[in-house]
């Protein structure tokens, strides 16, 4: 649960912004986005290869 402390001199805009990147840096919205629709496991597992795929060309994309 991410929990933001507005301080007294803050304006809202400042509050939300900082609330917005904690939200983003715990992964809660990358969660939610998952959840909101069942994914079946054959999709989810040619998904996972797909981003391990991509993973792999980045990091011998510098060393190449």
């Amino acid at each position: 649960m991410t929990l933001v402390r507005v301080k007294d001199d803050e304006s809202f805009d400042s509050a939300l912004r900082r609330f917005k990147k904690q939200c983003e840096k715990s992964g809660i919205l990358s969660e939610y986005r998952k959840r909101v629709y069942f994914e079946k496991p054959c999709v989810k597992r040619k998904r996972k290869a797909l981003a391990a795929r991509k993973k792999l060309v980045r990091r011998t994309r510098h060393f190449g």
